[in-house]
């Protein structure tokens, strides 16, 4: 017979405690197992601030293996991470439970630069990480509610913050290898221009997936470069990225096609839909011990080709389609701390933020062989935005 003694203890902060073994000694008892139980004290990565906030370091980041981008939001507690129609996209996202489809209730942010897409040719909000290098992370922050007065769009869920690396210590190569035709490089360079610094990173990847009757045949190429050096009483980082992609897609397929032997599983009934996607982007941050100021310039294009239907809607030509979007986005944001006099270590964030999207083109159109013939929808818009904030932090 085994004896379990639970000790309940009251903890204000992280404690450690045990049973102790001189416990056992004084047990006449002595063929009790006696168990003992400890509370970890240590820091680390996602471990929350509050309940509902929370920080993840690079390095934690790359040594968790990766196959899309994204799945780096699933060290956010709670937080899913999935995808179809092609790595090529951006992920669907999930987050306690409920369906952000691709980022319409979860903002996201790279070194200052907004990644949700407003009013957007695939989904309002569309959140593609894919031109993230993720060794090139130095940190992920992210928050969960309606409680961050500097993250308001889309963030009715919550939101995430990338942070990109200031400096390496020493060049690195990475290489892998994997199943169905995965093969990526990664080369990250850093050197010294007097109290100047630059730190680059070059990314090459392809892969075919598991699909039977086509081969994903993802080609994605990312660079980023990064200019630091000090300015007045802070720092100031220029940041350039570039990310250009091409994928096929198998979309999903009638469950009757595979039970009937037309297809397997993994097979598809329109073998040409997919896409194609480019990001590029100049940004710049001033940091210093009160100001923050960010301003960035964003090219975007997408070309999402796929078929939902087949020959539903239309039988002579089928109903592949295409969703289009051509953009370009300008925006910046300032913002000061200031301490408070309430209690020792309180603060008051004080800023402002634009953003202006000039969208070419938003479109749908009727395909067939990725080839149009027809336009459902095609628009041009320019959506302009301002908004000041104000955040306290009471200790």
């Amino acid at each position: 017979m085994t004896k379990i003694t639970l000790v309940k203890t009251l903890i204000a902060s992280s404690i450690a405690f045990s049973i102790s073994p001189a416990l056992a000694l004084d047990d006449p008892e002595s063929d009790i197992e006696h168990i003992r139980v400890r509370g970890d004290s240590s820091v680390k990565d996602g471990e929350f601030i509050s309940a509902s906030q929370g920080w993840v370091s690079g390095d934690t980041i790359i040594d968790r293996p990766i196959l899309r981008t994204g799945e780096i939001l699933e060290f956010i507690p709670g937080m899913m991470v999935t995808q179809h129609s092609g790595s090529g996209k951006a992920n669907q996202y999930f987050l306690r439970g409920f369906n952000l489809d691709h980022g319409t209730d979860f903002t996201v942010s790279v070194d200052g630069m907004p990644v949700n897409m407003r009013s957007h040719g695939h989904g309002q909000g569309y959140s593609d990480l894919n031109f993230i290098i993720p060794e090139f992370i130095d940190n992920l922050s992210y928050f969960k509610g309606t409680y961050y007065a500097n993250i308001g769009d889309f963030s009715s869920a919550g939101g995430a913050i990338f942070n990109l690396i200031d400096s390496l210590k020493n060049n690195q190569l990475f290489l892998g290898l994997g199943e169905y035709g995965f093969k990526r490089a990664v080369a990250l360079n850093h050197f010294e221009a007097g109290e100047s610094r630059v730190v680059t990173a070059l990314e090459y990847q392809t892969y075919d997936g598991p699909w039977t009757d086509v081969d994903e045949d993802v080609k994605k190429k990312n660079a980023h470069i990064r200019y630091i050096t000090p300015l007045l009483d802070g720092q100031l980082t220029i940041t350039g990225m570039a990310y250009d992609n091409s994928w096929n897609g198998a979309d999903q397929v009638p469950e009757r096609a595979i039970q009937s032997g037309l297809i397997d599983r993994l097979g598809s009934i329109d073998t040409q839909v997919g896409g194609e996607s480019s990001r590029y982007s100049l940004s710049a941050n001033y940091a210093s011990d009160t100001w923050n100021a960010s301003i960035y310039a964003i090219d975007t294009e997408l070309s999402l080709f796929s078929n939902f239907t087949y020959f539903l809607d239309n039988p002579e030509v089928g109903d592949q389609f295409e969703q289009a979007d051509d953009r370009k986005i300008y925006g910046g944001e300032i913002f000061t701390t200031l301490p408070l006099a309430i209690t020792e270590g309180s603060s008051i964030t004080l800023g402002g933020q634009w953003r202006f999207d000039d969208i070419d083109n938003v479109g749908l159109y009727r395909t067939q062989n990725l080839t149009r013939f027809g336009t459902v929808r095609e628009d041009a818009i320019e959506s302009n935005s301002y908004a000041l904030f104000a955040q306290s932090n009471i200790f």
